[in-house]
């Protein structure tokens, strides 16, 4: 980032609203149906703000935990803010399931069915090496095939738009501008810290992961396909952080540069209106970890 010394905040975008994860507090905002503004504010686990999250790829598990729960917990909350319904919660149980469905079909649809896809190439290709390479390849595949059809889905670009927003104001938080529509205009929808940038990163790094893996017992296919998420989530959590501490490298830029290009399918221009409340999560974030560090 242009300002290195600066605390990192970055966010998600949830049904019409802006969540923002600070240094030791979480924000919400969103727009309720009659326009006005909800929002709401809580303190972060110890268990994301400890020691732990300082090792080096222990924090990517603990990014990637964490990124499920708070994410589960601020479209509960925008979603019940959009039924008109802000006293109802879902329960830790419930959040707890979404997590696991959620989590059970990413390995689904983008770890094991390339591996059933690509298993009749083993023959024709001829080795371990090109059938994993394959596998790859459909597992890519798959993956921004999936982010171009929901991308179609109306509701889905309206979320797509709060995520512009949402990075115009990181991008305006991080370089130390007054927070205003305007401010946040001057700045793109793309950044290098984005989740879909993780996502890209784990898809690549798969590939080198499971090159050299043999593909026989089945079993092991199977399981190494399993176990191995959460060491190439760390991995590319380490890369997505050290990119985003060096966006000014040429270099950096070079290699990020895909990652920055396929945010043009999960970001859109937001309206002035969607700036605005993705600017009051980041202004919630920021005053709670001020009273926070009194």
């Amino acid at each position: 980032m242009v300002s290195q010394a600066r605390p990192t905040y970055g966010g998600q975008a949830v049904i019409e609203g802006v969540m923002i994860r600070g240094q030791k507090n979480v924000a919400v905002a969103v727009r309720r149906p009659d326009g006005t503004v909800a929002s709401t504010c809580k303190p972060l686990s110890s268990l994301f703000t400890g020691n732990a999250r300082r090792v080096p790829l222990v924090r990517g598990v603990l990014a990637l935990v964490e990124t499920f729960i708070l994410g589960m917990q601020a479209l509960s909350y925008s979603a019940n803010v959009a039924a008109e319904a802000e006293g109802e919660e879902i329960g830790r149980g419930a959040i707890a399931g979404m997590i696991v469905v959620s989590l059970a079909f990413a390995v689904g649809l983008f770890f094991l069915v390339p591996v059933f896809a690509s298993s009749p190439l083993e023959g024709f290709l001829g080795s371990d090496v090109a059938s994993n390479v394959a596998e790859g390849v459909i597992r890519l595949a798959l993956f921004l095939g999936y982010i171009a059809l929901i991308g179609q889905m109306r509701d889905i670009r309206r979320v797509f738009m709060y995520h512009g927003a949402e990075h115009m104001t990181v991008h305006a938080q991080e370089r130390a501008e007054p927070l205003t529509v305007e401010n946040a205009r001057r700045y793109s929808t793309a950044h290098p810290r984005c989740g879909t940038a993780f996502l890209l990163v784990v898809m690549v790094l798969a590939v080198l992961a499971f090159i050299l893996v043999p593909r026989d017992p089945f079993w092991w296919l199977i399981l190494s396909r399993i176990i191995f998420v959460p060491v190439i989530a760390a991995a590319s959590y380490e890369v997505i952080r050290w990119s985003g501490r060096n966006a000014g490298n040429p270099l950096v830029r070079l290699v990020a540069g895909p990652s920055l290009a396929l945010q043009a399918l999960t970001t859109r221009q937001p309206d002035d209106d969607q700036i605005e409340i993705a600017i009051e999560a980041m202004e919630l974030a920021l005053e709670a970890d001020a009273s926070s560090s009194e």
